[in-house]
């Protein structure tokens, strides 16, 4: 009953008309944003920050928080219909959401992803408002090796988040470890792999290897191509925008599973939204009974990712405001904000600013909402930008990836690090290696790596620290049996179409 009179009075909070107004914009905004490649959450709620010093610090958080996830609704567009992922998150939404632009079903794709997102980020509210002070107590007893065992699970899931060799995909994975390895160690100070370069001591920059590998990639091997049109689509007629039953059904368990594990991985300090969609798709490849289809253009490989990376986001907001401890990048920048303006995120937050976190709970509400009606009516209106010729898009997709990547860091070296990258990217298409798997083996590589040197100091050197508890014990068990599992399933599919390979005439003996 005290909570629902705490969320009452943040509702009266909330739609206080300057609270109001500032939650629509930064909504909309996040989802233009999220549209335009390259330019991204972190980027513009860093750019926002000076023009919060003067707002109530209850509405530059409403506003700086819609703009973060906003741009998760805005950034599944940009990967669906244009295959470059608007923010990292939304990368591995290119691996479905882009073949079902090709089949002409791009207004679908986007329905279930904004519904997807919407029943994510509503699921998440209910338990940050519920369940918060409980969630929060069970992530502090989290310890390093509990963190290791949950990173290494993920990184060999994502050795098979795409269709193809499973080698390839291991492969990825390691590459995006030794990435991860570029710049200072933490420990000792020591600058590795940097290559003599001051640029890389502080390590590779996220947004640029991501949009290096999704955005410039996709832009070039696009350019390598004969047609002006990335690709053709048909009329989008308004019917056309809603799914079927069908697609209904297939996308009701991907949405729940999805939202169950984006909303764990947001509440985990470290985890936060992209390792959470890439985990879903991996999870709904692995209990799927047909996942040579994914990556083909199914429902199932986008409502899974996002419902789990707007799950994310809003769970991510329990450690960041009840332990003080941000779950991202982002959630770092808007952990600065709230320090900027005097007050301190931690266990005593619900007390001593009530009307700051049940206004922004309340908030959450209202922004999700507003991003359902917004993005419902214009999905035709986005669909239309696949009938812009591709020689006239490049340029300006170009020009918003350099500005995005150049604005976190105001560092040129970025830029080249984008060029470089796309590269990279364009023979990894070519040669058919998957980007993602090594998107997350850069993401994960730190976290595995400074984890283990804490759970090994902390245990004298004891391995059997990573199987002492239930949770490490579990998730080294299953990532066991996902790494055999994935080089045990090309092996029968071998073994099978040896068997039904007719045998020549006269090869068996009377």
């Amino acid at each position: 009953m005290e909570t629902l009179i705490n969320l009452q009075s943040g509702f009266m909070v909330a739609l206080q008309p300057e609270n109001l107004l500032f939650c629509l914009i930064g909504v909309t905004l996040g989802t233009v944003i999220g549209l335009l490649p390259g330019i991204g959450a972190l980027s513009t709620i860093s750019m926002l920050l000076p023009v919060t010093f003067y707002m109530d610090p209850t509405t530059a958080i409403i506003m700086l928080a819609g703009v973060f996830y906003g741009a998760q609704y805005g950034g599944s567009t940009a990967s669906i219909l244009l295959n470059i992922p608007g923010t990292s998150t939304n990368a591995i939404t290119c691996l479905d959401g882009h073949p079902m632009a090709k089949q002409g079903r791009a207004g679908v794709a986007l329905a279930i992803t904004t519904w997807t997102s919407f029943i994510g980020g509503t699921f998440s509210i209910l338990v940050l408002v519920f369940l918060a002070p409980f969630i929060a107590r069970v992530a502090l007893q989290f310890g390093a090796a509990e963190y290791f065992s949950i990173a290494v699970f993920g990184l060999i899931a994502a050795s098979t988040l795409s269709p193809g060799s499973a080698l390839k995909g291991l492969a990825m994975v390691v590459l995006g470890l030794v990435l991860g390895l570029v710049g200072m160690d933490i420990n000792s100070g020591v600058q590795r792999l940097n290559l003599g370069m001051l640029e890389l001591s502080d390590g590779l920059n996220i947004v640029a290897l991501a949009m290096g590998l999704f955005g410039v990639a996709e832009i070039l091997v696009n350019l390598l191509r004969t047609s002006a049109t990335p690709f053709a689509i048909g009329n989008v007629s308004f019917k056309s925008l809603f799914p079927t039953r069908q697609d209904v059904r297939d996308s009701t368990f991907p949405t729940v599973r999805g939202m169950l594990i984006g909303c764990l991985c947001g509440i985990l300090p470290g985890v936060g939204p992209t390792i959470a969609s890439f985990m879903a798709y991996a999870a709904e490849r692995k209990v799927s009974r047909h996942p040579e289809k994914f990556g083909t253009g199914i429902v199932e490989g986008i409502a899974a990712p996002e419902a789990a990376n707007n799950a994310s986001v809003q769970s991510a907001f329990i450690p960041t405001l009840s332990l003080g401890i941000p779950g991202d990048s982002v959630m770092a920048v808007l952990l600065g904000a709230l320090l900027i303006h005097g007050i301190v995120p931690g266990p005593t937050l619900v007390i001593d600013q009530p009307q700051l976190f049940w206004g922004l709970i309340a908030s959450f509400w209202i922004g999700n909402l507003i991003l359902l009606l917004l993005n419902l009516p214009l999905i035709g209106v986005f669909v239309q930008i696949l009938r812009i010729p591709y020689d006239a898009l490049y340029i300006a997709m170009l020009f918003f990836i350099c500005v995005g990547v150049f604005t976190i860091r105001n560092n040129v070296f970025d830029i080249f690090v984008v060029i470089f990258f796309g590269i990279v990217g364009t023979m990894m298409i070519l040669g058919r290696y998957p980007a993602a798997p090594l998107l997350l083996g850069f993401l994960l590589g730190p976290m595995i790596e400074e984890n283990m040197r804490r759970a090994l100091l902390l245990s004298r050197g004891d391995v059997f620290t990573f199987v002492d508890s239930p949770i490490t014990a579990a998730c080294m068990i299953f990532s066991a049996i996902a790494l055999i599992w994935s080089f045990w399933q090309p092996v029968s599919q071998m073994l099978k179409r040896r068997r039904a390979t007719p045998k020549p005439l006269g090869s068996t003996q009377e």
